[in-house]
């Protein structure tokens, strides 16, 4: 069974850091192109950050996560990483990983969400 398990998530102080995980199991994932999103309550799903298949040599991020936020892949451990510093308030949300083969059918495997929430 092809499945995106996004682990990491928590409770974050302002200013803080968590790393959140996004494994493949079923399927390589360096085949693919992953992003990572976002959804906080009443709000609408929104773009965090993208890393290109492969080598992941391009990257790409949302203007609330640039310079914040990077994302990575070790391919080795069919994982993408999203390392999250100067967290914020704002930053609370579930964040999904989702992987898309490029195929020009958006994104075809979507991780179940894990939580993240930045408090004092």
């Amino acid at each position: 069974q092809r499945q995106l398990v996004e682990s990491g998530g928590g409770l974050a102080q302002p200013g803080g850091s968590l790393r959140l995980s996004c494994e493949a199991s079923g399927f390589s994932l360096d085949s693919y192109s992953v992003g990572w999103f976002r959804q906080a309550p009443g709000k609408e799903r929104e773009f965090v950050a993208a890393i290109s298949w492969k080598s992941g040599a391009n990257t790409y991020y949302a203007d609330s996560t640039k310079g914040r936020f990077t994302i990575s892949r070790d391919n080795t451990k069919n994982t993408v990483y999203l390392q999250m510093s100067r967290l914020k308030p704002e930053d609370t949300a579930v964040y999904y990983c989702a992987a898309a083969s490029g195929a020009g059918t958006g994104y075809d495997y979507w991780g179940q969400g894990t939580q993240v929430t930045v408090s004092s």
